[in-house]
């Protein structure tokens, strides 16, 4: 793949992977085991493919070549950018904020979500993680806030280990969600007699919110509030 195009996405969205037991492929195999054995390394430093590595190691027992096609295309796209790195700014304020999102029954086989999520202290992005919920979800704003609920629980861990190691954030958490029916279930009771059927647990958003720990807010989910930098990219002013 030395001498392969780059490519500046990691899944062509008009493809939806799947399982078809047709053809077994032992390369597929081999580079896809590669990549998630590098994830050790890698996708520590590269969230950005976290979510393409975890989706194609599904197929691993049965790939076909759609699947080898889509694992080429991650390598032509870590070629594309090879240095892009996460960046840790060290004069900003200490805040927790986090982001989450989900992706409603986008498993065709399974029709379960996929709960993804990101948590910054200041402007330094510190925990991360994209992952199918362990049910279905009859719709999408269900499928929100089950990933505000895991968001949620994952704040309150870094709160505590930020607790013990003696460091008090300057302002309240703020968790952005862009589902407005999830936002009003977190912080309107109101919402909670027509939603019974959403599990007992699922409502620590609402305690977490009535105890300050966060603030709920809508927002755009772009690819450089990661804040995603590319060490090999030419400077504004020009080669130096």
């Amino acid at each position: 793949m030395l001498g392969c195009k780059p490519s500046n996405t990691l899944i062509d969205p008009q493809i939806k992977l799947h399982s078809k037991k047709v053809l077994f492929l032992k390369t597929f195999t081999c580079i896809d085991g590669s990549l998630d054995n590098s994830s050790i390394y890698l996708t520590n430093i590269r969230l950005d493919i976290c979510f393409a590595v975890n989706h194609l190691s599904q197929f691993l027992l049965a790939p076909t070549m759609t699947h080898y096609q889509a694992t080429l295309r991650v390598l032509r796209y870590l070629k594309a950018n090879p240095g892009r790195r996460l960046f840790f700014p060290s004069d900003s304020p200490l805040q927790l904020k986090g982001f989450c999102d989900s992706d409603w029954a986008s498993c065709p086989e399974t029709h379960l979500s996929v709960t993804d999520f990101y948590i910054f202290l200041s402007d330094s992005l510190i925990s991360w993680r994209s992952k199918k919920q362990t049910t279905v979800s009859r719709s999408s704003s269900k499928a929100e806030y089950r990933a505000l609920v895991s968001t949620t629980c994952e704040i309150q861990w870094l709160t505590y280990l930020l607790r013990d190691l003696h460091i008090v954030p300057q302002a309240t958490t703020i968790l952005f969600c862009d589902n407005k029916y999830a936002l009003h279930l977190a912080v309107n009771p109101v919402f909670h007699e027509g939603s019974k059927h959403i599990e007992i647990d699922c409502h620590v958003v609402r305690e977490k919110v009535c105890d300050g720990v966060l603030i709920p807010k809508l927002f755009l989910h772009l690819l450089s509030n990661m804040d995603l930098i590319d060490l090999y990219a030419p400077s504004e002013g020009g080669n130096k």
